[in-house]
């Protein structure tokens, strides 16, 4: 038995995210299905991180052990061949048997973008929320970087999500503007259900001015009720995966 990484990429669009659901459409049970097709076999993956609904991934990792004779080299052709256009793998990789996508992971990056444009891009809607009111690049990224570090980051934790920790430590955090588009990326050892999407909606309330950008009080509260709002799925990517 090999024990093999890939490197994949898709559109969340039309997924109810990665991870199996008995009674829903997701990117774990077409990737699988794919696999079966190319081995033959029955294969279970094991991912780095479980993107939720309409979330998208550009740098998605995950393992699964089969026992084959197909050139590692020549798994994404075979895999891309009978996938749908809205999942690509890049690359495959024969790895340590100790090798897990998601427990020997040291950190992940997301990204999300924001068009900031008067009226929405039409041909980037599914991938960025347009907020119309002008926002404050240089204020949410005054707000972004008390982030970094380690924290408790309850505040920014979906009500009702079980974690044996709420702590984690965030390397990096970026708010940058291009051309009205404005991304909020941030390298983490780890994030809690939606922390990312409720990072990024309590920074457009920031840039609109419409809450104060220190933010030394809501991750004291460790309350969920003391950060901003969610927003929406569609505008996040799971950009990488380090090892």
């Amino acid at each position: 038995m090999e024990n093999i990484k890939l490197t994949l990429a898709y559109d969340g669009s039309d997924y109810h995210g990665f991870q199996l659901q008995s009674n829903a459409l997701t990117v774990q049970e077409i990737l699988e299905q794919a696999l079966a097709t190319v081995f033959g076999t029955a294969v279970r993956v094991t991912a780095a991180g479980r993107t939720d609904t309409g979330v998208h991934a550009q740098g998605q990792v995950v393992n699964f052990q089969v026992s084959t004779r197909v050139p590692v080299d020549r798994i994404p052709y075979a895999l891309n061949a009978v996938l749908p256009k809205d999942i690509v793998v890049h690359r495959a990789e024969a790895v340590s048997a100790l090798f897990h996508a998601r427990y020997s992971a040291t950190s992940k990056v997301y990204s999300y973008t924001i068009d900031n444009a008067p009226h929405h891009r039409v041909f980037s809607r599914k991938y960025t929320y347009h907020v119309k009111y002008p926002l404050n690049p240089a204020a949410m990224a005054a707000a972004a970087a008390q982030l970094v570090g380690r924290h408790d980051f309850a505040s920014f934790r979906a009500s009702g999500s079980a974690v044996r920790s709420t702590e984690r430590n965030i390397m990096r955090m970026e708010v940058k503007e291009q051309e009205s588009y404005i991304s909020v990326t941030a390298e983490a050892d780890g994030f809690l259900y939606n922390m990312m999407r409720i990072i990024t909606g309590t920074l457009i309330e920031i840039g609109r001015g419409k809450r104060p950008p220190d933010l030394t009080a809501v991750l004291a509260a460790r309350d969920r009720s003391k950060a901003g709002w969610t927003a929406p799925a569609h505008g996040l990517v799971l950009c990488e995966v380090k090892y």
